[in-house]
């Protein structure tokens, strides 16, 4: 893309229709949207949100799992400054409840198939939302005037990704329209070849649009106009349909590339087309990577770092550094990409020097205007332009970053972050749990897996799986304890806190970082 940097959905959206109308936008199961067809259709949803009475600085709402009518309300309600929050389709109806609630979303959107989860976690609610079923919406949508309209400014929010939170409640990342799109000019001018995208390419968009590593795939598309294929979730059959469909591009954490690699298909299947495998959550086993190397031998492995609060990479570990014998590098998170700054601070933000372990902190474009209705959280988030990480890491004196363990306890299982505070909250209502204290540990497929560590109340009869049951009611499954260990006492500092550290150590023991 030349001249001016195009920093809005408005933008881009009437760009590629003026530049390719007939290429294919986004897909779906066959069902293609060509540009033009793009900005025609998304014309109708700004109409039909309108009529809504939706307008700038609004929230809207998905429940569902990934699809091609998510993405064209996404899209459409960006170009008028109309904020999106999709939401984890696996969570509970307590947990949908409270995003709908701390939204105030004026919509819920719902994929085919979540009527019945809506309709509950509405019920809990005092002023739900309206909700809109997929077949209803298109019925709107064809309906309405394909009229023009004012787009949104660059400065305006367009997406609140919800994250877990480290106090029970999860927290609202409001992101613009530049937080989204500034990094590409600098990544343009690097040019680095996994920067540069050619006419015919596609991304498979298969990871969860409640996530940034799913929405931001079909903004990645979108930004770089070309095709986006959506699938509803991941399988590892969906994958290798997406190898044949032509995809050259996709993301995915490593337990997931495991699974594919591993399918009987894979040995079948023609993946000579892929140019890069963008990897992130975790680290990529030296084994799994040469099954990978194998599998798909012409692709560029790339491992992404970033968080929600940071839209997504701003470190990156690049093909060059990837070896099939292993170095130091494999194990680092790479190094920060064109237009954002890192640095490791000590505990008063001075920075540290190489070698030294502190708290990762990002400034960059892309970093979130903060958390919604959370001032204080934002405030110690983000300071004097530096988005704190909660990671604890060192640089080396190449800049490149080493993550060594999470400051905020959060575990990553399977790409899925999961808060302990959160865990621990909907346990302690359980009759038989006198004290608990909810940890990662090491998992050969999931990365992580949550345990709870639980001292029993006295006399009570104290049965593991039916903890487990109790929290599967409350909490999405990827957050419920896969085991529950029964301790004899809490381990405490002089002050009365729990040492999780304690708890995880002999599960950690041997590993040169603690995180997997």
């Amino acid at each position: 893309m030349t001249g001016t940097p195009k920093l809005t959905f408005d933008e881009l959206i009437r760009h590629w229709a003026d530049e390719k109308p007939d290429r294919v936008a986004l897909e779906q199961d066959g069902d293609a949207l060509t540009f033009a067809q793009l900005e025609e259709r998304s014309r109708r949803i700004v109409a039909m949100l309108q009529a809504h009475g939706l307008g700038r600085g609004d929230r809207i709402a998905w429940l569902g799992k990934n699809a091609r009518h998510y993405f064209e309300l996404f899209y459409s309600a960006a170009r008028i400054g109309v904020v999106m929050v999709p939401i984890g389709w696996r969570l509970a109806a307590p947990e949908i409840a409270y995003i709908l609630g701390d939204t105030g979303a004026k919509i819920l959107f719902t994929d085919e198939g979540f009527d019945e989860l809506a309709a509950k976690a509405c019920s809990e609610m005092k002023s739900p939302p309206e909700v809109i079923g997929t077949a209803a919406a298109k019925t709107e949508i064809a309906a309405a005037p394909a009229d023009d309209f004012v787009g949104a400014g660059p400065n305006d929010a367009v997406l609140q990704l919800y994250t877990s939170g480290t106090t029970g409640n999860p927290k609202g990342a409001v992101l613009t329209n530049a937080n989204l799109f500034s990094l590409r000019a600098p990544a343009e001018e690097a040019a680095q070849p996994w920067s540069q995208w050619a006419e015919d390419e596609a991304i498979l968009i298969c990871m969860p649009c409640a996530h940034i590593g799913g929405t931001g795939l079909g903004i990645m598309a979108l930004a770089a106009g070309v095709r986006g294929i959506v699938q509803a979730e991941f399988t590892p059959d969906g994958v290798l349909d997406g190898f044949e469909q032509g995809i050259t591009r996709l993301f995915i954490v490593p337990a997931a590339l495991q699974m594919v690699v591993h399918h009987p298909r894979a040995r079948t299947t023609d993946m000579s087309g892929v140019k890069y495998v963008m990897y992130g959550a975790a680290p990529i086993p030296l084994d799994l990577l040469r099954e990978a190397v194998q599998t798909i031998p012409d692709a560029g492995f790339l491992q992404c770092y970033g968080m929600t609060e940071t839209t997504g990479t701003i470190a990156m570990l690049p093909p060059e550094d990837h070896c099939l014998e292993g170095n130091r590098r494999m194990k680092s998170a790479g190094k920060a990409v064109p237009g954002a700054e890192l640095k490791v601070v000590c505990e008063n933000g001075e920075e540290l020097p190489s070698g030294e372990v502190g708290e990762l902190v990002c400034k960059s474009p892309s970093n979130m205007i903060g958390y919604w209705n959370l001032p204080e959280a934002t405030e110690g988030a983000l300071k004097d332009g530096w988005m704190y990480t909660g990671d604890a890491a060192f640089m080396d004196e190449d800049g490149y970053v080493y993550i060594q363990d999470r400051m905020k306890d959060m575990i990553i299982s399977g790409g899925e972050n999961v808060y302990p505070a959160q865990v621990e909250s909907a346990i302690y209502g359980h009759p038989a749990v006198g004290e608990l204290a909810v940890i990662g540990v090491p998992d050969d497929t999931w990365g992580e897996a949550v345990k709870a560590c639980v001292v029993p109340k006295p006399g009570v009869a104290f049965d593991p799986d039916d903890v487990i049951a109790f929290t599967r009611e409350r909490l999405a499954g990827f957050k419920v304890p896969k085991t529950v260990d029964v301790i004899a006492e809490m381990p405490r500092n002089a002050s009365g806190k729990i040492l999780r550290r304690e708890l995880r150590a002999p599960y950690w023991e041997g590993r040169d970082r603690q995180v997997n």
